[in-house]
């Protein structure tokens, strides 16, 4: 019974992210002590409440050392109290940033011959699925729900084949004069582009597989530039 109570006091008073978590411990330890006094007629002989309480300290500290740093790099779409937030890029300074991204499509010999001999019903698969990864990125912001609403002033995407293994390489580059970045852009690009080009050829072949959607690299902003090692 006396551990059934602990389990479900612990499990109370353990509430992720919430500032006071350790007075709702060390309030708890003090609670079971003096339960356990009145049980067996004296308090635990290991300083249960004592070293408990201290260890509390001492974790809640280093956790709170964690969350700062953290919080000073990494996760900034996450807020105080772990729920989603979009960040206030206000105080950043406007810069030139650029960021190039790429993927690849697997069509299969079948499909590879038909979209190079522009057969395919829908049409000319490469100049449609151009545009449509322009497109996408210019539509980033409305795709991906905590991205901000930048001005692109360029974009750029390129399709190519690749008889070694019948496949298509996309590769996408967004460029913008603004406080964030331009990384997502340049993702939805190459992404829009893959699925386009699944959309245009699925008569042919539903076994297309598109694939290393990935950031190849970006530069400006206070993170400096980034290139994607070989």
């Amino acid at each position: 019974m006396l551990l059934r109570r602990l389990s479900s006091k612990f499990a109370a008073s353990a509430r992720p992210f919430c500032s006071n978590t350790r007075h709702d411990i060390a309030a708890t330890i003090s609670e079971l002590n003096k339960e356990m006094e009145v049980v067996f007629g004296e308090p635990p002989s290991n300083g249960f409440g004592a070293s408990a309480a201290d260890g509390v300290g001492a974790q809640d500290t280093q956790f709170t050392s964690q969350v700062s740093e953290v919080g000073a790099g990494c996760l900034t779409h996450i807020g105080d109290t772990g729920e989603a937030q979009m960040v206030d890029v206000s105080p950043k300074v406007v810069s030139k940033r650029t960021a190039t991204a790429s993927c690849k499509v697997m069509l299969g010999k079948k499909v590879f011959d038909l979209v190079s001999a522009n057969q395919m019903a829908k049409g000319d698969v490469l100049s449609v699925a151009k545009i449509a990864g322009i497109s996408g990125a210019k539509h980033t912001s409305s795709l991906i729900p905590l991205c901000h609403n930048i001005t692109l002033t360029h974009v750029r995407v390129d399709l190519k084949l690749n008889p070694d293994d019948f496949s298509m390489e996309i590769e996408g580059e967004a460029a913008c004069s603004e406080k964030t970045g331009v990384e997502m852009e340049a993702m939805t690009a190459v992404t829009i582009a893959g699925l386009t080009v699944y959309d245009m050829c699925k008569a042919a072949s539903k076994d297309i597989q598109i694939s290393n959607v990935r950031l190849e690299r970006k530069t400006g902003g206070k993170s400096g530039d980034w290139f994607r090692g070989k």
